[in-house]
């Protein structure tokens, strides 16, 4: 009898087993590329290029920076920057929030098992119930303004169609460099260039530690 497997050969040249996670079997470099590869809004987008979910994921976490009224700490951060962290470990897959009911409970089961196999990596703490709505607060805001910014829903149907209640924000949290617009997706090699940066600073200790200009509110 032939045992389960499925395997994913990542950039690394490590083996991902999507039925196991190994916490070590990647490097953030691996999860990096593969967020960057990884689409929302199924890929569709006004711009030359589709918004990844490392784009995304950078974007949520200035967003909560900027509500929690103090410098959030470290663990904190990694924890907001890898909200979305399994859908790279799953094969690039980033269904919309309506269809993931309809996937069923091995799909929740997978999710379950490769998030558990993040935290253990990278250490994240649990979410408490006033944390975590803060998380979804700025989840949603980033979700609202990139369905205006980037992919082109009307406000009203942001709010009906959608049912995102927020209001979309009018300026890019990110800071802007390389000739990009506001709220322009970027190309996959620069996003997991920048997802790399702000990951690494955040895994890293802080003393003695020089902090790259684009992650220093992180500090």
């Amino acid at each position: 009898m032939i045992s389960q497997r499925a395997w994913v050969l990542l950039p690394s040249g490590n083996r991902l087993n999507l039925l196991a996670p190994d916490p070590q079997a990647w490097t953030d470099r691996d999860l990096a590329i593969g967020l960057s590869r990884t689409y929302r809004w199924a890929g569709y987008s006004a711009w030359d290029h589709p918004l990844s979910v490392a784009q995304h994921s950078l974007t949520v976490l200035a967003l909560r920076q900027q509500s929690a009224g103090r410098r959030l700490t470290r663990a904190e951060a990694r924890r907001e920057l890898l909200h979305d962290a399994t859908e790279a470990l799953l094969g690039g897959y980033d269904p919309i929030t309506p269809l993931k009911p309809h996937l069923g409970d091995g799909y929740r089961k997978l999710v379950a098992l490769h998030q558990q196999a993040v935290d253990e990596r990278y250490c994240l703490p649990a979410w408490d119930d006033d944390a975590h709505r803060a998380h979804k607060q700025a989840d949603h805001l980033a979700a609202a303004s990139e369905a205006f910014h980037v992919v082109g829903w009307s406000k009203d149907a942001i709010r009906n169609d959608l049912e995102i209640l927020v209001e979309p924000a009018t300026e890019d949290p990110l800071f802007l460099e390389g000739g990009f617009s506001a709220w322009e997706p970027w190309p996959a090699s620069y996003a997991a260039e920048r997802f790399t940066e702000t990951l690494s600073f955040l895994n890293r200790d802080s003393a003695g530690m020089t902090i790259p200009a684009r992650t220093a509110e992180l500090a």
